[in-house]
């Protein structure tokens, strides 16, 4: 596909000198000279950094990295609103189908509770029975029950095709784009993996393709107000989480959670280290999960999506959500 670039004012000479005279403020400083050591270091690198060096240069991350300047190159948009518009069209396009697919996976999971139930009161009594006619030990009697257990719930699966396996879809899709995303935009603002001339030009680009307080997309957040507002958006997808639950949460339920919510705090030192580029994506996909999350805990959206009913949909969730909310129920 034929793709604009941006056209050279100056000799390549002067444009690297300009580059190399950008004023930077210590902490970018020290950012830019450690990640352009770790990528062009040869005889004392690294597992870790080679493997880094590896994804920057990737397939993957290259073709991510040309459908951001094409969306820019086509639409003209300033490069913030350019990272913006492709997040949410990419989560849109990608993570939207296969969250509605999991969630068709957990209501079919879900609705073969009833019915499994039942099933295992008839295996209990047919056990209780083999106990008595065949003189079955505890032992053999338990092992009997479970191994029938197993297959009625394997059969009930193949049926309604639903594995717990293909719940995981949206992992295999979600952390590649952020992989890919991210990789992408921090070689933008750092010149990597190899300092170019189209890499200098697209550097000077995103360095006043900013907006408010981060005109310089290739600098740090200096106000910290990324970093924080997408740690508190994310806390507030996994309360949602928390809040949309039926029944009481288990002990490990609790713990995986609270994991989750310390995860969020450290994210916030990773993003104020991180460009302005990547941050701002990060924050924006943060901001369109939580969007996500409150879309598909609409009873409308999941008729559409063709997400089964199941016994736990709430007919109002925003409602309940606000209630727990009123209720100072935030940390259950």
């Amino acid at each position: 596909m034929f793709r604009i670039k941006p056209v050279v004012l100056f000799p390549p000479a002067s444009l690297k000198k300009l580059v190399n005279t950008t004023h930077y403020s210590p902490r970018s400083q020290l950012i830019l000279q450690s990640c352009r050591a770790a990528s062009t270091a040869t005889g004392n690198t690294t597992f870790l950094s080679q493997i880094y060096s590896d994804l920057s240069g990737s397939s993957w991350v290259v073709n991510t990295q040309h459908l951001l300047e094409t969306v820019h190159d086509y639409t003209h948009l300033p490069w913030w609103a350019t990272i913006v518009v492709s997040t949410i069209s990419l989560r849109l396009a990608i993570t939207l189908p296969l969250a509605a697919y999991q969630h068709i996976i957990y209501a079919r999971l879900g609705n073969l509770k009833p019915e499994m139930d039942a099933i295992l009161k008839d295996l209990k009594k047919e056990t209780d029975r083999a106990v008595i006619m065949y003189k079955w030990d505890a032992k053999k009697a338990k092992l009997a029950f479970h191994v029938s257990a197993k297959k009625q719930w394997n059969l009930l699966i193949q049926r309604d095709n639903c594995h717990q396996f293909k719940a995981t879809v949206l992992l295999w899709g979600q952390i590649p784009l952020w992989v890919c995303m991210s990789v992408a935009l921090r070689n933008m603002a750092m010149m990597l993996p190899v300092q170019t001339i189209d890499a200098q030009i697209l550097y000077l680009s995103l360095s006043t393709g900013g907006f408010g307080w981060i005109p310089n997309l290739t600098e740090v957040d200096h106000s910290l107000i990324l970093p924080v507002f997408m740690a508190l958006t994310n806390l507030a997808i996994i309360q949602i989480q928390v809040m949309s639950k039926v029944g009481p949460s288990s002990r490990l339920s609790n713990a995986m959670m609270n994991v989750l919510r310390v995860f969020c705090l450290v994210m916030v030192p990773v993003a104020a280290y991180a460009p302005a580029d990547v941050a701002l994506y990060w924050t924006v996909s943060s901001v369109y999960g939580l969007a996500q999350n409150l879309v598909l805990l609409s009873p409308s959206f999941r008729r559409f999506s063709r997400i089964p009913v199941t016994h736990g949909e709430r007919p109002q969730p925003y409602r309940h959500i606000v209630n727990q909310i009123k209720d100072h129920r935030l940390f259950q």
